[in-house]
């Protein structure tokens, strides 16, 4: 990672969200509010249009993975 955040950087998104959104339950959290809080990082900065339902998904696993 040479910059900011790409979207394969899934990890390392889901803990930029983690910190911002303490009280946010990942399993019920939808992929349209899920994208708007990754474009919405200080450190993200890849193309919104390479986000796919994959790439979210990927983003919501991680999270998940890390609260369990």
């Amino acid at each position: 990672m040479a910059n900011g955040l790409l979207w394969s950087d899934s990890q390392e998104i889901a803990l930029d969200l983690m910190d911002q959104h303490v009280d946010v339950d990942p399993f019920k959290l939808h992929f349209t509010e899920l994208r708007l809080w990754v474009l919405a990082l200080d450190r993200f900065e890849d193309d919104p249009k390479h986000c796919g339902e994959r790439v979210l998904e990927a983003i919501q696993l991680a999270w998940i993975a890390e609260i369990d």
